[in-house]
């Protein structure tokens, strides 16, 4: 949805509109009171409140407020397609409430991603509403700037979970002077309230000099403050009971009494209408499943083509279960693209239903109901296609009996996979539950398995099967016809017709009545399922595993305490530490660039919102000079091109233009060389979850470092990086996912910047590395940077809402503004005197007031509507300058070569040979592997519930095999088998690639290892897996199912097993590389499953496929599978069995060969063939590893 679609939508749901009551009570009162409204305020109270184009007004007026109305056409995107920046985002959450009529607001850090200046005028723009509506607001920040902190009225200050001050801000150093703490000048008063609570930082703020200074825990000064003359006042506001007989208490709209803002049908009219523009905007998804049901459709009606049906015999009637079930299957399959999409919509579902926007029942419904039309058009299309060209009964009747059958089929798989993605919450648990469900209800339908051959106490199971009644609903509709009622010969078979005796064999009903109670059925199932779906929603809420590691100050202080070392405040920043040596020296490099540009191609959506060019401008003539020594701040407001500047300079960037020079100390960039000698950290904190911190550290030093340097000497050096960083205590901890597990935001923050170091680079890039850290964070994570500096090399940061002490530890500035053009680029100076002096010369400019940030200062005085105000474009003054103009010397004398240096040159292009990158590599994805123990338990969960299942339905039935059925049964049992597990394998590990892929874009950007020895040990790992996997499953089969003991035969029964694991995981390992999201790959999936169903030859045997997609039946690992499996363990077998239909009995070897085409004497082809199979995965994932990259920057 765009920005404002979502605010709309928001605004509709919350009430907008519909306050008229409301409105028409004011008047009265404000009439008896002989109160006269402000115009303005009462046109806009009016017209807010007036149902019809309510929401719209609303929108505009908080898009306007937040700065959101230059991107409210614009899609919201995520993290693969792309959209508004974090920032915009985090605007956009808060704008979602702003538009209802809440009168209480509870905000927790809205400044995240955002400059100061535009957190201020936010700030501001609350305060007023605060103000002028009378609402109660409660904020939570992170680094606010002084100027923002004083827009506020009140503060609570909360430590340790102790309140130890709630009241006016102007009172608050009063409270601490009388507790015998003093906040020294220049010093932020945030700053020092966070600092003085802080049991390592409150003593250099103690004032009485007279006495010495003890630690005051929070508990402690939560005490005093009840003793303080505010606490007091608080507590005493406290006593006094509500007045509820007053007037305005006795209103009948003082107080909300309804869960929602609208009625429960416009909340339903209001989620239909945003369901149906979903389903516009991802119609791709759903015409690229239609497209597949449709090939897939087109090449059912080819291999069942009615030329090649008859039907006189039992064996015609096989073909024709084989078709119908396959008809059957795809049903279901295609409805398993629902859960997926219900996953990775829940988020944002949980989130509004807690906000009361809707109830699930309003939610649910729209999904239910617009699914209908499109399970209505997949099974026209379906019946449509294959129903004649097969050859089903002719009759009309039947036509739309099949085409019911199959819609109410499709409609309950729908309601199934999507009540299953709403208990099972995320992609991992949900497709294991998705699995273990298809597995019960596909096994039990009574295809695989006849009904008269499952185990009295199991039958219970059956009649549970909803995929029995479709079963059954399609084969009575064929099999009753009057063409099936050739008279039986057969005197061994009690039925009179063919068509009775085909579905007696398999245990199906025999009553025409049956077809309408199996329809009702299917209804019944759909309705319980949706059912269902609504109380899980309702219900259940989201999966949370939130252990993050909290700072460990204490043993951060003892080791420094024992090397004698004093903890610094944030004000120490800003002094010179001395310079640092390190154990491994690096090479000192400047970088300049000069009249650079950068454009990306026009999109068409950009087009339609007028832009003519076909090229758009992100960045115009930007030049500058990155020094060794010098720590450089790059800032600008929301879009104003930082991070599209670093990311041209660093070599980043995916797509565009890019015009400009760029040189490392004189010399060309040349990114295969640069890549080197520089580090990046990004601004998201990409690691792998499951290492620990020092693993991690291991991991980049081990393929970054020259060849040349030592076991020993590269601990040495992670040992000393990770001192530096201030990350020893935390050297065992795992990494985690981002605010689920593991580290926290900043101690994420000092790993992203460890990870580069231990590379020994000249030059850095941090992009926002403050980022959503409060003012502390930030500033331990900047003396992290300082210390970096201070080793000599050049770094570079972009920054957001700096406080004064953060932004004056930096040196030097380059400033941009919207538009991506440098309006200052230069040393900060003295307490920011060089970038004040520079921007007050300039006339119009407000002098900066005593005690502001100059960080804020700057960006407010160069926003856009400060240019126009002034008549100044300070992009050309700059561009004019004297300061400009010595950049420009400078640039010139580092763009030539220094004598006697040498352009950088490598004589590889990677730090490690091939065989130190797959080691290096596998010894990360082994632990990777091994601690991710959600995916192993859910994968060998699997092995043995399937295992068990089939071991328990085809108990012993290897070693009795006496007629027809009783091979059908063995020949399932194997097909379902393969068919299982090997597809479970492949769904669940695209969830653990799909992770892994984005810290492969970041580590093959940083040019760590090549793509080979990557996508190698990641296949390494998961074949040794795979093997243990193996050896459960074929243990369990081999003995329940009682098969021959042979030795030969078991270890054939162990390799084919092996490879179908193998070749299943590797093939979803490739469809990940090869598609860029997780919904196109599961579709891709189910796609190509197919495909290998259809030609596993279980549904239709080899003799009976056309003679035109035979060969695509020795395409199919699935047939090959089958056909080691049953050839290696029955295929040699001499007795005979009886055949219904056939004048003799025939032995099992004969009838293999005949009836299946297994050949006893081609298993050496099968093995070998198998091996084929799995390298061709292997180096399909490899190839779309290498030489595909949906990540777009």
């Amino acid at each position: 949805m765009t920005v404002r679609e979502t605010l709309d939508f928001s605004g509709r749901c919350l009430g907008v509109g519909n306050q008229y009551e409301f409105l028409e009570e004011l008047l009265r009162q404000e009439k008896q009171l002989g109160i006269t409204p402000d115009f303005d305020v009462d046109v806009f109270m009016k017209a807010i409140a007036i149902p019809g184009q309510e929401s719209s007004l609303v929108t505009d007026y908080v898009l306007k407020l937040l700065g959101l109305d230059i991107c409210s056409e614009t899609m919201v995107g995520d993290e693969m397609r792309r959209g508004i920046s974090g920032g915009e985002k985090k605007r956009l959450t808060l704008g979602e409430m702003l538009v209802g009529p809440t009168n209480v607001f509870l905000m927790d850090e809205i400044s995240t991603g955002l400059d100061s200046s535009t957190t201020f005028r936010i700030c501001k723009n609350l305060r007023q509403i605060v103000h002028m509506m009378d609402v109660t607001m409660i904020i939570s920040l992170l680094q606010p700037t002084p100027e923002t902190y004083e827009l506020f009225d009140d503060i609570i200050l909360l430590v340790e979970g102790h309140i130890i001050y709630q009241g006016p801000c102007e009172d608050v150093l009063e409270f601490f002077e009388n507790m015998g703490f003093k906040c020294p000048e220049r010093k932020e008063v945030v700053d020092f309230l966070l600092e003085v609570t802080s049991k390592k930082d409150q003593a250099q703020y103690w004032s009485k000099e007279l006495s010495s200074h003890s630690y005051i825990s929070a508990n402690e000064f939560a005490q005093a403050f009840k003793s303080f003359r505010i606490g007091q006042k608080l507590s005493s506001d406290l006593c006094i009971p509500y007045n509820y007989k007053s007037k305005a208490a006795q209103s009948p709209y003082a107080l909300e009494k309804e869960m929602y803002g609208i009625s429960n049908w416009k909340l339903l009219k209001a989620c239909f209408s945003r369901e149906w523009m979903l389903m516009k905007r991802n119609s791709f998804v759903y015409i690229f499943k239609t497209t597949q049901l449709t090939i897939m459709s087109l090449i059912t009606m080819t291999v069942f083509l009615r030329t090649t049906m008859h039907h006189e015999t039992v064996a015609d009637g096989g073909k024709y279960l084989g078709a119908l079930f396959f008809s059957l299957m795809n049903m279901m399959f295609n409805g398993m693209a629902e859960f997926p999409m219900t996953v990775l919509t829940l988020p944002v579902f949980y989130k509004q239903r807690d906000l009361f926007f809707y109830p699930a029942w309003a939610y649910a419904l729209p999904t239910c109901v617009l699914r209908i039309p499109l399970s209505f058009v997949e099974s026209a299309i379906w019946t449509i296609l294959t129903y004649y060209t097969v050859g089903y009964a002719p009759a009309v009747s039947r036509f739309f009996c099949q085409w019911l059958a199959l819609f109410c089929t499709n409609q309950m798989a729908m309601s199934l996979f999507r009540l299953l993605g709403a208990v099972g919450r995320t992609m991992v648990i949900a497709s294991t539950i998705c699995s273990l469900t298809l597995l019960s209800v596909f096994v039990l339908g009574g295809f695989i398995i006849a009904k008269d051959d499952i185990a009295p106490w199991m039958k219970w199971a059956y009649y549970l099967s909803p995929m029995m009644y479709g079963q059954n609903a399609i084969v009575i509709n064929e099999f009753l016809d009057k063409r099936w009622s050739t008279p039986n010969t057969d005197s061994r078979i009690h039925e009179q017709t063919i068509g009775k005796v085909i579905l007696s064999s398999r245990g199906f009903f025999k009553e025409q009545y049956w077809f309408w109670i199996c329809i009702g059925a299917l209804l019944g199932f759909t309705l319980i399922f949706n059912l269902f779906y609504i109380l899980s929603l309702t219900y259940l809420n989201p999966i949370s595993h939130s252990r993050t590691i909290p700072l460990e100050e204490d043993d951060i202080q003892k080791e420094r305490e024992d090397k004698g070392t004093l903890v610094k405040s944030t004000s120490s920043l800003v002094n010179g530490a001395p310079k640092r040596g390190m154990v491994l020296p690096f090479q000192p490099l400047s970088l300049t660039f000069c009249h650079v540009n950068y454009y990306v191609d026009t999109t068409a959506e950009m087009k339609g919102h007028g832009c003519k060019d076909d090229r758009f401008q992100l960045l115009q003539d930007v030049s500058g000079a990155l020094r060794p020594g010098i720590l450089t701040a790059l800032v600008g407001v929301s879009g104003a091109g930082k991070t599209t500047l670093m990311d041209v300079l660093a070599g980043r960037k995916t797509g565009g233009h890019i015009e400009g020079s760029i040189k490392i100390s004189g010399y060309p960039k040349k990114q295969e060389t640069f890549a080197r000698i520089s580090g990046y950290c990004e601004q998201n904190d990409i690691h792998s979850p499951h290492v620990t911190v020092y693993e991690s550290l291991i991991y980049s030093a081990w393929l970054r470092l020259p060849s040349d340097v030592d076991i020993k000497e590269r601990k040495m050096f992670v040992e000393e990086v990770m001192e530096l960083v201030e990350l020893k205590p935390l050297k065992d901890a795992l990494v985690g996912l981002p605010g689920v597990s593991g580290l926290s935001i900043e101690q994420r923050k000092r790993l992203t910047v460890a990870v580069e170091l231990v590379a020994n680079p000249s030059i850095i890039f941090m992009d926002e590395p403050t980022s959503g850290l409060d003012a502390r964070a930030a500033a331990i994570v900047m003396r992290t940077v300082r210390n970096t500096v201070d080793t000599g090399r050049t770094v570079v940061c972009t920054i957001h809402q700096p406080s004064i002490n953060i932004f004056e530890a930096f040196d030097e500035l380059l400033l941009m503004k919207r538009g991506g053009q440098i309006i200052y680029a230069g040393p900060l100076g003295h307490h920011s005197c060089d970038l004040i002096q520079y921007f007050e010369a300039i006339p119009g400019v407000p002098k900066i007031k005593d005690g502001y940030n100059p960080a804020t200062w700057m960006l407010d005085i160069s926003t856009p509507q400060v240019e126009s105000q002034l008549n100044v474009d300070f992009a050309k003054h700059y561009a004019n300058s004297s300061l400009y103009q010595r950049n420009q010397e400078m640039i010139r004398e580092l763009s030539s070569p220094a004598p006697g240096s040498k352009d950088l040159y490598f004589l590889s292009e990677y730090s490690q040979p091939f065989l130190v990158q797959f080691k290096a590599c596998f010894w990360k994805q082994y632990w990777s592997y091994w601690r991710n123990s959600e995916y192993n338990l859910a994968r060998f969960f699997m092995t043995v519930f399937i295992g068990l299942v089939f071991g328990v339905l085809f108990w012993n039935k290897g070693g009795k095999i006496s007629k027809q059925q009783d091979l059908l049964n063995l020949l399932g049992a194997m097909y379902s088998a393969v068919l299982f597990l090997g597809g479970t394998n492949t769904a669940a590990v695209q969830a653990v690639v799909s992770t892994e892929r984005t810290i492969f874009y970041r580590e093959k950007a940083a040019r760590m290892y090549s793509t080979l020895p990557y996508t190698f040990s990641q296949v390494a790992i998961e074949a040794i897996y795979n093997v243990i996997q193996t050896f459960v499953y074929t243990l369990l089969l081999y003995v329940m199912i009682g098969f021959e003991w042979n030795i030969g035969k078991f270890l054939y029964f162990y390799y084919f097993i092996l490879m179908c694991f193998l070749y299943f995981t590797l093939y979803g390992m490739m469809l990940v590389s090869l598609s860029p999201g997780h919904q196109i790959s599961a579709i891709i999936m189910n796609f190509f499953l197919g495909f290998w169903n259809i030609f596993a030859g279980f549904l239709i045997p080899r003799s009976q496929i056309p003679i035109w997609w035979r060969w695509f039946y020795w395409a199919s690992p699935v047939s090959l599978t089958l056909y080691g499996l049953v050839t290696s363990q029955v295929g040699d077998i001499d007795s005979t069995v009886v055949v219904p239909g056939a004048s003799n009995n025939i032995t099992v070897k004969v009838f293999l060969k005949d009836y299946f085409g297994y050949d006893y004497e081609a298993l050496p082809f099968i093995v070998v063939a198998h091996l084929c199979w799995v390298m061709f995965f292997v180096f399909g994932f490899a190839y779309g590893m290498k030489f595909i990259n949906y990540q777009k920057r």
